[in-house]
């Protein structure tokens, strides 16, 4: 079964998906599965196999078929309800505690839409005497980030809210560090998207109007004018095509900027310094 997944996969993924998949079963690593290699998988392994291949074929990513994703060294829970979370945005989280001036005790830092929790959770993984709020729209994918809280030992203040929603967002308190890896994808961009993207993942925490394609960008620069504190940053992961756009935003409103490349060399994140 799993060899048509070749069919849909390069042979590069093919082989990570297909170790990822066999140490789910087996609870054992390559290196482990080696030195047994000549044994047997058991009927209910086989089984579970079949069922995993046949979602695999529909083109359903392996992290929601398993339930697991792997982000900042941690095992996150992950479904239909949360973005799988991403190689660029563990740069982003790298990037915030390289920039953290001591001492970290009295920070206070704001996750907005945090889906499974991965950024404000490794952050207070990292920051353990940081106060960290996180918000999101769902409470499906609040659930899932509250059971990552749970499983990761990180205590994160959760909120449910619209952050478009201006009223909404103003019951949040005024925060050093504020976070976010918002919608960005215009909705043009879904005809060029992998299936496994565009069928699986949650549009509402991936796509924007293709003629407001900065909304959420907005939103986060009139938060931050009066909720982030003196001195306070403002840390975002961004769409590839816009790092211009989102500079001219941030700058307009009396912020300082860095633009960041991804180690793939694309504009992917910005900084942005509260100097008024």
């Amino acid at each position: 079964m799993m060899n048509k997944v070749r069919n849909i996969y390069p042979d590069s993924e093919v082989s990570q998906i297909t170790d990822w998949v066999m140490e789910h079963l087996t609870g054992s690593k390559k290196a482990e599965r080696m030195l047994y290699k000549n044994s047997s998988i058991t009927d209910a392994e086989e089984t579970l196999l079949r069922q995993y291949a046949e979602r695999l074929l529909q083109h359903e990513p392996v992290q929601y078929v398993l339930n697991e994703s792997w982000f900042y060294g941690l095992k996150f829970y992950v479904d239909k309800n949360v973005l799988i979370p991403r190689p660029e945005t563990e740069e982003l989280v790298d990037w915030i505690i390289r920039n953290l001036k001591f001492p970290f005790s009295d920070l206070k830092i704001l996750d907005i839409g945090t889906g499974s929790g991965c950024i404000a959770i490794a952050l207070k993984r990292k920051l353990r005497k940081a106060e960290v709020w996180a918000c999101d729209i769902s409470s499906e994918a609040l659930n899932v980030a509250r059971q990552n809280s749970s499983k990761l030992q990180a205590e994160i203040n959760y909120v449910q809210l619209d952050f478009l929603n201006k009223s909404e967002r103003n019951q949040l308190s005024s925060f050093d560090i504020i976070v976010s890896n918002p919608p960005y994808v215009p909705d043009k961009d879904k005809t060029s998207m992998n299936k496994n993207v565009v069928r699986f993942e949650p549009h509402m925490a991936l796509f924007v109007p293709d003629n407001n394609a900065l909304v959420f960008y907005s939103a986060i620069t009139d938060f931050a004018k009066t909720h982030l504190k003196q001195d306070g940053t403002v840390y975002c992961e961004i769409h590839e095509n816009l790092g211009k756009e989102i500079t001219d935003l941030f700058s307009q409103s009396g912020f300082t900027t860095d633009l960041k490349i991804d180690m793939q060399g694309k504009d992917r994140m910005i900084k942005a310094l509260k100097i008024v």
